[in-house]
């Protein structure tokens, strides 16, 4: 019904996505959260005054999202019917070359003592050090069973691996024990059609494990989101809407190819992400802007680095509103708590601002709790874009 009711506009949609910005109170500062413990005028300012507040569920009630799922929520894929490996995603996003029945996934550098991995991200390792280690291993390891091997480095520990051939199914488990402390774990097929997959990525990962075995710090590897391409509507198609990703990370890179929007150079800092959107607010009608370090710090537990990257965010935003979009999206794709350390099921804190009369206008700093009393209420993540897109006018009126 939606796409009945779309309407082709020069009104301008901003998503800017705090990752992981959700979070919980946290004992050991006075119950508060990041978000609210940080200092952050210009966003509590437009939430006073032209904002409204409430959360989003990314997938359901209970349910922990990873990141693409979290996006594609965000853009109104439903993330059930919808679903892309990360290895796709993060491929895409370093630009590495896909084709036809390629298999790819993403990796982690890691530490492994006595049997266990003892650091999943190997002291999140410096790019240029993760770049000599690809390096390494695209030599020893060109191929594995006749498949071909293609490696590309990301950021910091990250990697992305393509394997090419024919036949490979991507109903694989992570060969990824997802926590510290466990033995590595190798992939295992879930049907008997992948099984050649899993025997030809387990190869790989011993194979890697010979090369790296004398490494201080990353002697191992893990692989987690195998997956082929996916076969998905495109944005502009879906919402008659050019749309402009501005990312730092290849992954989101990745998750915004998939969706057909157009991606630009990696900019090197928020400074530069603000230039881009500036240099560009006239040529697409809907932009999304990608903050990782709220993720990041919510993955070490940093309680004040989280909050240093929020009060960072603040600092842009008086030029991200001198550009007066129609509608201001600042969310996140899920909540990363510093208490857990990882991502979690726990409603992410939503601030829609618009520059017409279609919000209310809570008078409400932003933070999770305010977000709790705000008069969006508590909405699934697949239906903010309709929200959005009739704040910016862009909904056609439903029957007669």
């Amino acid at each position: 019904m939606l796409n009945d009711l779309i309407l082709s506009t020069d009104s301008r949609i901003v998503f800017l996505v705090l990752d992981g910005v959700g979070d919980i109170p946290n004992p050991s500062y006075n119950f508060m959260t990041p978000l609210e413990a940080a200092k952050k005028p210009n966003l509590d300012l437009l939430a006073m005054e032209k904002g409204a507040l409430g959360r989003i569920i990314p997938v359901d009630i209970g349910v922990t999202p990873g990141s693409g799922p979290g996006h594609l929520s965000l853009f109104g894929y439903d993330p059930v019917q919808y679903s892309i490996g990360r290895g796709i995603l993060e491929v895409l996003g370093l630009n590495m070359d896909l084709q036809a029945n390629d298999l790819a996934a993403r990796g982690n550098f890691c530490t492994v003592r006595d049997g266990v991995v003892v650091d999943r991200r190997a002291g999140r390792i410096a790019t240029s050090e993760t770049e000599r280690l690809i390096a390494q291993i695209a030599s020893a390891v060109p191929e594995v069973e006749g498949y071909k091997v293609v490696l590309a480095p990301g950021k910091s520990h990250r990697f992305a691996v393509i394997f090419r051939g024919q036949g490979l199914s991507d109903e694989l488990d992570d060969a990824d024990p997802h926590k510290d402390g466990r033995p590595p774990a190798p992939a295992k097929a879930k049907t008997a059609q992948a099984e050649k997959a899993a025997s030809v990525v387990n190869a790989f990962i011993r194979k890697v494990g010979e090369v790296l075995k004398d490494e201080p710090v990353a002697n191992g590897i893990l692989l987690r989101g195998f997956s082929l391409r996916p076969d998905i509507p495109q944005f502009s198609e879906r919402y008659a809407m050019d749309a402009l990703a501005i990312a730092t990370y290849p992954m989101y890179r990745g998750i915004a190819k998939v969706l057909g929007m157009t991606v630009q150079h990696e900019p090197q800092d928020y400074g530069d992400a603000v230039a881009i959107l500036k240099n560009n607010f006239n040529a697409f009608q809907f932009f999304f802007v990608h903050i990782k370090e709220t993720d990041t710090a919510g993955e070490d537990g940093n309680f004040p680095a989280k909050v240093d990257a929020i009060e960072a965010v603040d600092r842009i935003i008086p030029e991200i509103a001198a550009l007066r979009p129609d509608v201001l999206v600042v969310t996140g794709d899920h909540s990363t708590p510093c208490p857990l350390k990882g991502h979690s099921w726990h409603p992410v804190p939503l601030l829609l601002v618009t520059n017409a009369f279609t919000a209310g206008r809570d008078g409400l700093a932003f933070h999770e709790k305010n977000c709790l009393r705000g008069s969006v209420g508590t909405i699934y993540s697949k239906e903010l874009m309709a929200l959005a897109l009739a704040s910016s006018l862009k909904l056609d009126k439903y029957g007669a």
